[in-house]
């Protein structure tokens, strides 16, 4: 059995990537995604795919109309989908599975440079954190983009740097995105941001009209920066108190260079046991 190259890895990991932009198709902007499936199934962050369509570039240069069908803030997942078979799909990894120190990938489209990549090695794994952390270069454009393992088997989706570290969503994260299983919802599409005095804060980019968010008078550019009268210390400070909340959420959030708080409804989905 012949093994590939490092470079045959990359360059199949590159064909997987695509270039993700909102629907009007700006030059500038956007970010990136990784072909989940041949039949034109993409995952993004959520905070990339923010509205209800987008445009999805090829490595080969064409172009797509995607729709967005499912969005899941929490995670920074959303799922798309154009209408193309046979494409480069990505070979999802086991997560799980991860070794600290072990080698990755991380390829998109920082600052416009299509197909980008960057090498490193774990930093860290899922335990109380949620997510995988690799001492990759990332960059405005990689969101949404694959991290993948020396095989070049998608094991994370980039989101974010975080203390010069990327975190990535894990692998497996993503299997339970698709499978529909989701937890409380604000309504809202969020991106992850450091503070400048530490801690974490997280910028509205969408309010869903009629959400819990929109009914607390949150709007599009409020930065939420803690809950139940904490700061968040970490980005999964705010995961942590939505699932711990029950039907009311108090939030901290910032408007220009007002602190206000808002008392906020969370609308909890109620999960029915599987038939044995």
């Amino acid at each position: 059995m012949i093994t590939p190259g490092f470079g045959e890895v990359a360059e199949r990991v590159r064909r997987s990537t695509v270039h993700v932009q909102q629907a009007s198709g700006r030059a500038q902007g956007g970010g990136s995604g990784i072909i989940w499936s041949g039949d034109g199934l993409i995952i993004t962050n959520a905070h990339v795919a923010k509205g209800s369509h987008a445009k999805v570039s090829l490595w080969d240069g064409s172009t797509y109309d995607a729709s967005v069908l499912n969005r899941d803030t929490p995670r920074d997942l959303a799922s798309l989908k154009i209408h193309a078979t046979g494409l480069p799909a990505a070979a999802p990894g086991n997560s799980s599975a991860l070794r600290v120190g072990e080698l990755v990938i991380a390829v998109g489209n920082p600052f416009g440079f299509i197909g980008a990549l960057t090498t490193g090695v774990v930093h860290s794994l899922p335990g109380r954190q949620r997510w995988v952390m690799a001492d990759v270069r990332l960059a405005p454009g990689n969101s949404g983009g694959p991290l993948a393992d020396a095989q070049g088997r998608v094991i994370g989706i980039n989101t974010m740097i975080a203390g010069g570290l990327a975190l990535a969503v894990p692998s497996n994260a993503v299997g339970t995105f698709l499978k529909g299983e989701t937890g409380p919802s604000l309504g809202v599409t969020l991106q992850p941001v450091p503070l400048p005095a530490g801690g974490f804060g997280f910028l509205l980019l969408k309010v869903d009209p009629g959400s819990a968010a929109e009914n607390a008078s949150l709007m599009i550019g409020d930065l939420l920066v803690g809950a139940a009268g904490r700061q968040f210390a970490s980005i999964d400070d705010l995961h942590a108190a939505m699932e711990s909340s029950g039907e009311i959420l108090d939030l901290q959030f910032r408007r220009g260079d007002r602190r206000s708080t808002r008392s906020t409804a969370v609308r909890l989905r109620i999960r029915k046991p599987e038939a044995a």
